[in-house]
């Protein structure tokens, strides 16, 4: 406890901005929820109609994965996109349902003599909802919207996988580091965030007078949103958009670029751990990123839909080509190859004398495989893999996390890890890597892939950016990815630390 502790004091700083942007998120959408549901529910106790149709549709809106309906809003014009935007889009439709249905609930059952006398007195249905049903609804209301904060704040986590911001950027990048430090940094203060919020509202809704209770805390809430939306005002220069890919090598490559944007004199906001190649492309193509770190073969099968290519050069001309074309500019490779690498226990690769690929096919049938679920629907991933060694594996593979692979293959879980070439553990651990002798893989030169409006609004950009071409060997980046991986040290950390070095040629980052 007193490591974590002392964990989560040298990142106070950045904790501080993550909680703040957690609570944002939280009240924002809550708010807006409150905003649209409060006057649902009440329509929806005047139509029996309506309300099968909204209870419905916020039940559906419950039942998608959370991770699910973030992808889904991504592609949709003017609420999607990479940001907190999309973030609160998300978080509002999972908060609709209780607080639609809690107020349909509680003004339903206000009892009906109650509302027969205020007829009888000559109130007005307006004024008999304002004077009558609302006040006694009101604890159940509250109860909704009790409930729908307190799922915000766990759901808020997910956000940070689509570039929201707030605690869950801890928990993804504690993931894809294997660093229980990290996930614990997310996790323990959106759980205390969840207490504090419910016990707040269960104040509210059990105060002698909840209406007034309920107004004084909308104010406060209102009044903080506006300090922080003025603290996060941005300066009159606009800063560069870094994003990056959810796992190890792609969050140190985001930060290189941003350390070596920043150092000269950039002003740099991060967007990394955002999933997927195809997400990461969406967000460069649409501006919401301004560049990304990207792999040749990546480009050419899995976002241009290409067949397989073998030749280094000829995929990053027809790369380059086909982005041109969308206003996209891939610049010249970094210095590494990072491979798909078939990885296994070097134990269990002797006993059997594996040293290629194609020496598993008397195995295939028995071997458990572990990797990432993108590998099962990629042009150059699985398909084609067993296609050209002609086997297939007899257990389903085991979908994980990229950052959980190795460790599933330490622990003896999985048989074999469908990995990287440049991953750290794979050294660190003794892991042999499978030659691909029938060269099915395509070539993956790191590089990066910027957005051409973007370069020509900052003057210099390009420039900058080329100064990091050639600069990162292989090597260099296995201990890169090593010294997160292994050693459990910030990206941000190892990063900088590169930055201020040499490179491979002796020339300082001038």
């Amino acid at each position: 406890m007193s490591a974590a502790l002392g964990f989560l004091a040298e990142r106070r700083d950045e904790l501080l901005t993550l909680t703040g942007q957690h609570v944002v998120l939280v009240l924002l959408s809550t708010l807006f929820a409150v905003a649209l549901g409060l006057p649902l529910g009440i329509a929806m106790t005047r139509r029996a109609g309506l309300a099968r149709v909204l209870l419905a549709a916020a039940g559906v809106c419950q039942t998608i994965p959370s991770l699910a309906l973030f992808g889904f809003l991504i592609p949709v014009p003017f609420i999607g996109g990479i940001g907190a935007r999309t973030g609160i889009v998300a978080l509002v439709l999972y908060a609709l349902l209780p607080i639609l249905r809690n107020t349909y609930v509680g003004i339903r059952q206000v009892d009906p003599a109650v509302v027969e006398a205020a007829t009888g007195m000559g109130m007005t249905p307006r004024q008999r909802l304002r004077l009558v049903e609302l006040p006694l609804a009101l604890p159940v209301i509250l109860a909704g919207v009790r409930i729908a904060t307190v799922v915000g704040v766990g759901t808020a986590t997910i956000a940070a996988g689509v570039g929201a911001g707030g605690l869950g950027t801890y928990v993804f990048r504690g993931i894809a580091t294997v660093d229980t430090r990290l996930i614990l940094a997310g996790a323990i203060p959106s759980a205390l965030l969840a207490l504090l919020a419910d016990g707040l509202l269960a104040r509210v809704e059990k105060s002698r007078r909840p209406a007034r209770a309920a107004a004084w805390l909308t104010a406060a809430c209102l009044l903080a949103l506006a300090v922080s939306l003025l603290a996060a005002t941005p300066g009159s220069r606009r800063a560069v958009v870094v994003g990056s890919k959810n796992f190890t090598e792609q969050v140190i490559l985001g930060e290189i670029l941003a350390a070596h944007l920043e150092a000269r004199g950039f002003p740099v906001v991060r967007q990394l751990n955002l999933g997927g190649a195809l997400l990461c492309h969406q967000a460069v193509l649409s501006a919401e990123i301004d560049l990304y770190p990207e792999y040749t073969g990546t480009a050419l099968t899995d976002i241009l839909k290409r067949p397989v290519a073998t030749d280094p050069g000829a995929v990053l001309r027809t790369v380059r080509e086909d982005y041109s074309r969308i206003g996209l500019r891939v610049g010249a490779p970094l210095g590494f190859d990072n491979s798909y690498a078939l990885a296994m226990r070097r134990a269990d690769a002797e006993s059997r004398r594996l040293r290629r690929i194609s020496d598993l096919a008397p195995y295939a049938s028995q071997i458990r495989v572990g990797l990432a679920g993108e590998f099962l629907e990629r042009e150059d991933g699985m398909p084609g893999l067993v296609r050209t060694y002609g086997f297939r594996f007899g257990p389903p593979p085991v979908e994980m996390d990229l950052g959980l692979l190795y460790q599933a293959l330490a622990d003896a879980r999985v048989d074999l890890v469908v990995g990287s070439t440049t991953d750290g553990l794979i050294d660190a651990l003794g892991l042999v890597v499978l030659e691909d002798d029938r060269r099915y893989f395509p070539p993956y030169d790191a590089v990066i892939v910027s957005n051409e409006a973007s370069l020509a609004a900052h003057p210099g950009l390009a420039q900058a950016l080329a100064n990091l071409e050639g600069r990162i060997d292989a090597a260099t980046m296995r201990k890169l990815n090593y010294a997160v991986d292994g050693e459990h040290r910030p990206p941000t950390d190892v990063a900088r630390a590169w930055i201020l070095a040499k490179d491979k040629f002796g020339k300082p980052f001038e």
